[in-house]
């Protein structure tokens, strides 16, 4: 396995992370199977979420992580509350949904608004929630994601700098099509590898919808995200031949070259100038707060 550096955390992680989404999707056994079997092959970032799959991928991994393996994970989850009082209730159910008293990292899911970072700045916002829950134990550093614009993320760190509050880590698209559309590589990227803010990758093949384009694989997909400099790429898992395609990809990585690079952004530039490919961006198919406001808890 690849291991990189969490940004100014101190801690090394394994560059390819187990995506929450994907392992909620499959039965229970076959969930714990997938997380264990990574586990056992050298990945340790694991992500998900409150909100994936009515709670079950996180039950899931908080079943696979008993018997010794929560101690060799780095594990992470995402809340989407915005108030303080709904942030606090969704760390709680997190933490039981996992069976464990901590996670490693804790993340504002879903800043796609550009008054998310208000909300969670604000008197009585979420900020003071996870700030309360990381003084307890409850989770060690502070992040968030966001799949939209990279103009939302941008204000996030603007509204986070103004109130003197430095994330440790940021998740976002990095994939062979966003280089072309409204572009979180060339955006937000250079800023967070600047601030030594850990840069997480995640639809490196857009849950499979770049790929439906016919000009990329999935193998080129994940060499291209970790050619990038960022700390993890977070993909999705849903079967133990995709987690061995994930694991060779790392155990045989070789930075793209210029020139591979130049030819596979040649390659998709047709396909990827529309946002077409990237759904996420330009519908609000992935918008699961948007799709559930009352997740975000009651406006003020």
């Amino acid at each position: 396995m690849l291991y990189r550096q969490l940004g100014m955390t101190g801690v090394q992680v394994s560059a390819i992370g187990i995506g929450g989404s994907h392992i909620g999707k499959v039965a229970k056994r076959e969930a714990i199977r997938i997380i264990r079997n990574g586990i056992d092959r050298g990945i340790t970032f694991l992500d998900n979420s409150w909100d994936y799959n009515d709670g079950d991928s996180e039950k899931f991994m908080g079943k696979a992580l008993r018997d010794g393996y929560r101690e060799k994970a780095f594990l992470m989850t995402k809340i989407d509350g915005r108030t303080r009082a709904e942030a606090a209730r969704q760390i709680d159910e997190s933490l039981e949904r996992l069976e464990t008293d901590r996670v490693d990292l804790l993340q504002f899911h879903e800043i796609i608004r550009l008054e998310d970072p208000d909300r969670i700045f604000a008197e009585g916002g979420a900020l003071e929630a996870v700030l309360e829950a990381r003084q307890a134990g409850k989770l060690r550093f502070i992040g968030f994601t966001g799949h939209k614009d990279p103009l939302v993320h941008l204000r996030m760190l603007d509204i986070a700098e103004r109130h003197g509050f430095r994330f440790d880590a940021v998740q976002m698209p990095i994939n062979v099509m966003d280089a072309h559309f409204r572009s979180f590589e060339h955006e937000v990227l250079p800023r967070l590898v600047k601030a030594g803010i850990a840069p997480l990758a995640m639809k490196s093949m857009g849950s499979e919808v770049i790929l439906k384009s016919g000009v990329v694989q999935p193998v080129e997909c994940l060499r291209y995200a970790l050619s990038r400099p960022v700390s993890v790429v977070i993909t999705g898992i849903d079967s133990l031949p995709i987690l061995e395609q994930a694991l060779e990809v790392a155990s045989t990585y070789r930075p793209l070259s210029d020139d591979e690079t130049a030819e596979l952004l040649a390659r998709t530039r047709d396909a990827a100038l529309s946002g077409k490919f990237e759904l996420f961006k330009t519908t609000d198919h992935f918008d699961s707060t948007a799709q559930n406001p009352e997740w975000l808890g009651e406006a003020a």
